[in-house]
């Protein structure tokens, strides 16, 4: 199961640009688009949920979810009855569903939440959701799921990932009994992932429910601020960044002889991969209400930071999806073939995880003036931006680091 978890093209000296000219690549772009933006882009023309062209377009819930539920049951029937050697079920959970996840929420939408088989339980709450909930059980269950993946010490055993599921299911079934399908929007955690994501397709759905196309920009703009959205971007950046870091000699060598063990060292540097990310997040956007004199910016702003996560994420596991991908496929249904590792080559992949970085970050500067320009005064929105490009460009510097360093 080690081909599962390990990402990224092999050394530095695979990929086909060296580091100081990617470096001022992402740089200059950052730069550019942020010069840009204070000069041509006065004032706020994105609309969130209130654009998009109406599509007459239903889609068969249902049946997709109860399809859902059968693979579901099929991946669990290959953990208790499959063979130890060759388990589908890893592959199934770890790159066809959460890789998976991306790709198919940018191009499609909220994927997730078309097809949950949790939706199939009945919609009738008993209590409302409480407000101050927010997307805070998303975010730990996300951190669960990634500490599974990245720290848990057999993470392809049939017991770590039944006890999950076990765990996963059992906080779905209560959640949506007690609060109906409003917890489900909010306290799961794939639903969450892939709605998140899915901001970014072209097809969304508007405030009055009716599924639109719209400009990915506009379906940015309509995440709403909520307790706990920020954490669980955080959870996503800082889980990538540990991802990517977790691969380094120094890092390998202290998790095999470090006091606390590979799952305490572990854990300890998910959590402050993670509180980083917060932590560089949270001074830099008080500072810019400091400069643009305005309070509680942080969950206001933090649909700007998604793209960026999703540019990690592709950078991190395109790799994975291509060629382990093919694998899940293999295993799954018993085909006698075998993984084409010739099927993208290291300069295509090189390519896509620079890309995806800069671009990630190249929206997240465009998302994040948009909103500048629309909550602090006009006098001060371009120098209050100023914070929140340094942070940009720390999480950009920060991520090509990782990526060529892995």
């Amino acid at each position: 199961m080690s081909g599962v978890l390990a990402h990224g093209v092999g050394s530095r000296s695979d990929l086909p640009i060296p580091l100081f000219y990617a470096y001022a690549g992402a740089f200059a772009a950052l730069v550019v688009s942020f010069l840009a933006l204070g000069l041509l882009w006065a004032d706020s023309r994105f609309r969130g949920d209130r654009a998009g062209r109406v599509l007459a377009l239903r889609l068969p819930a249902r049946p997709l979810r109860v399809l859902t539920l059968v693979a579901a049951v099929y991946t669990l029937g290959w953990l208790v009855a499959g063979p130890e050697e060759g388990n589908a079920a890893p592959y199934l959970v770890y790159v066809l569903f959460w890789v998976g996840l991306v790709p198919a929420s940018l191009l499609f939408g909220p994927v997730w939440r078309l097809l949950n088989p949790f939706r199939l339980l009945p919609d009738r709450p008993r209590r409302p959701l409480p407000r101050r909930l927010g997307y805070w059980p998303a975010a730990a269950g996300l951190l669960a799921f990634t500490w599974m993946e990245l720290v848990a010490p057999e993470p392809a055993a049939t017991g770590t990932l039944m006890a999950f599921a076990a765990l996963y299911a059992a906080a779905q079934v209560t959640g949506t009994l007690r609060y109906g399908h409003a917890w489900l929007e909010r306290g799961d955690p794939f639903e969450v992932y892939s709605t998140l994501v899915g901001h970014l397709s072209p097809l969304g759905r508007r405030a009055d429910g009716r599924i639109v196309l719209r400009s990915p920009f506009d379906g940015l703009d309509a995440v709403q601020p909520a307790p706990g959205l920020v954490a669980t971007v955080c959870v996503l950046l800082g889980s990538t960044g540990y991802d990517g870091f977790s691969s380094a000699p120094i890092w390998v060598d202290a998790l095999q002889s470090g006091p606390l063990g590979h799952t305490g060292l572990g854990t300890l540097g998910l959590l402050a991969a993670v509180a980083a990310v917060a932590a560089l997040y949270g001074a830099c956007l008080w500072l810019a209400g400091l400069i643009g004199g305005a309070r509680g910016l942080a969950p206001r702003f933090a649909h700007s930071l998604v793209p960026i996560a999703i540019g990690y994420l592709i950078a991190h596991y395109f790799s994975l999806l291509v060629f382990e991908g093919q694998r899940a496929v293999i295993l799954s249904f018993g085909l006698d073939a075998e993984v084409n590792q010739d099927a993208v080559g290291p300069a295509t992949i090189a390519t896509v995880q620079v890309v995806a970085i800069v671009a990630g970050h190249v929206v997240g500067v465009v998302a994040a003036h948009d909103r500048s320009v629309r909550l602090l005064p006009p006098a001060r929105a371009v120098a209050g931006q100023i914070p929140l490009f340094v942070l940009m460009v720390c999480y950009t510097l920060g991520g090509l680091t990782l990526l060529f360093a892995a």
